[in-house]
């Protein structure tokens, strides 16, 4: 069940949450116990853990309300730091990380457990400049939300980052129709989920993967950041154009001895991007 809602405001969030919750209840109740035998087996396949990080507790109250509505398990944190300390003590899936917090800010904290996870980040930001969504897709998020946020919008960015997540990170596929993609130094070993320059290997993000992985699959061929956006975030392209940028950006930087001049990873103005196959 997911009700399309949009919060402007706190006075609006506690109004959905005390009658939200009462409806829920009241409904949940009168459900016969083969019904809710049956909703609980459907449920069952999406229990991914979803870590919400967000200083303000309406919020996050709003939702865990939708994710456990569908099938997901929440933990909850108020800063950076809690965050930190839950994905120690946790499997986590997918945060939703919001950027203004008190002691460990969002991006901070993305920053940090960069070091150590590959675990999908969607930024919840209540500025809508372009600077805030640039600067934590640079530190390592994979996506963002602009507060006020669709609830329905987050659930279906969740799903798209945890499927990817696990496809990424999950068993190799039995038959897969090509397992090696290489343009220049540069290659993909899907199978592996490993990504090498020269040989040695390079650490990136899920979302750079798939990225590189369609770009290295259609080698020579100008993709726009739209269809790019639809392949990877398998979503509508709203805001395609910076996002895509930002994430080209940050693969450049890591494959390129050049950022600035790249041989391989170009920019086709106008158009969209491409992997140079033959570099002289």
């Amino acid at each position: 069940m997911i009700l399309d809602v949009r919060f402007s405001d706190k006075h609006q969030i506690k109004y959905f949450l005390k009658n939200y919750l009462f409806v829920f209840k009241k409904n949940y109740a009168i459900i016969n116990a083969g019904q809710r035998e049956a909703w609980q087996k459907e449920r069952v396949w999406n229990m991914y853990h979803i870590l919400v990080c967000d200083d303000e507790k309406d919020i996050v109250s709003a939702l865990r309300i939708y994710l456990e509505a569908e099938g997901y398990q929440v933990f909850e944190a108020g800063t950076g730091q809690q965050a930190l300390q839950i994905l120690s003590q946790q499997e986590i899936h997918c945060i939703l990380m919001d950027i203004m917090m008190p002691q460990m800010d969002g991006i901070s904290a993305v920053a940090a457990l960069r070091k150590n996870y590959q675990i999908p980040v969607i930024l919840l930001t209540a500025k809508s400049e372009d600077t805030d969504k640039i600067l934590g897709l640079n530190i390592g998020a994979d996506d963002y939300v602009t507060k006020p946020f669709n609830p329905v919008e987050v659930l279906a960015r969740v799903r798209s980052q945890i499927r990817r997540y696990m496809l990424w990170s999950g068993p190799a596929q039995q038959q897969p129709k090509q397992d090696l993609f290489c343009v220049g130094p540069i290659a993909l070993d899907d199978k592996a989920k490993q990504v090498t320059l020269d040989g040695q290997p390079v650490n990136v993000t899920p979302t750079e993967f798939d990225i590189l992985k369609l770009l290295l699959s259609h080698p020579g061929q100008v993709l726009s950041p739209k269809q790019i956006y639809r392949e990877v975030w398998n979503d509508d392209p709203y805001g395609a154009d910076s996002t895509v940028a930002v994430h080209i950006r940050h693969l450049r930087e890591k494959l390129e001895i050049n950022p600035s001049e790249p041989r391989y990873l170009k920019v086709v103005w106008g158009q969209g991007y491409k992997l140079e196959e033959d570099v002289k």
